[in-house]
């Protein structure tokens, strides 16, 4: 299995989206919240607190990546990131895993599976290291970008 590149802080995958939004001349738009009191998961944070209860400062990011597929990166303060693509929605993956799980996209890897019963569809990404995400497609009909890919 290949390893992936250990991207510890939300800071440090968007500066691996940043490069790979280059190589693939992709605009990039990016939001960031910093402070307990600003990110999402942080529902239970005391009134006016910023840091955690450990001193630490959470820092979450929203991508917005151009072009066709569009594709929205969530990166999350605790190490996972949820990626929407082209409508389809990737929960729970490992901030490590970002930057692959875009290049595999960009460079044409992924793909959509059909199936006759119970009908429906599958967005496939894969990663290197035998690794592939999937997803149910919501919806009758797919996206021009997403029926290009059907297998």
């Amino acid at each position: 299995m290949t390893p992936h590149p250990c991207l510890p802080t939300t800071e440090s995958a968007v500066a691996a989206i940043r490069v790979i939004a280059a190589e693939y001349r992709r605009s990039m738009t990016v939001t960031d919240d910093i402070g307990a009191d600003r990110t999402s998961r942080r529902t239970s944070a005391p009134l006016f607190s910023v840091t955690d209860p450990d001193g630490s400062l959470p820092h979450e990011a929203f991508v917005e990546l151009g072009g066709s597929p569009a594709i929205n990166v969530r990166l999350f303060p605790e190490d996972d990131a949820e990626i929407t693509l082209d409508g389809v929605v990737f929960h729970d993956v490992p901030r490590d895993h970002v930057p692959p799980f875009l290049t595999s996209v960009y460079s044409g890897l992924a793909f959509v599976k059909g199936r006759f019963f119970p009908p429906g569809y599958k967005l496939h990404v894969p990663l290197p290291g035998d690794e592939t995400y999937e997803e149910h497609v919501p919806g009758a009909s797919l996206t021009p970008w997403l029926s290009g890919r059907v297998r």
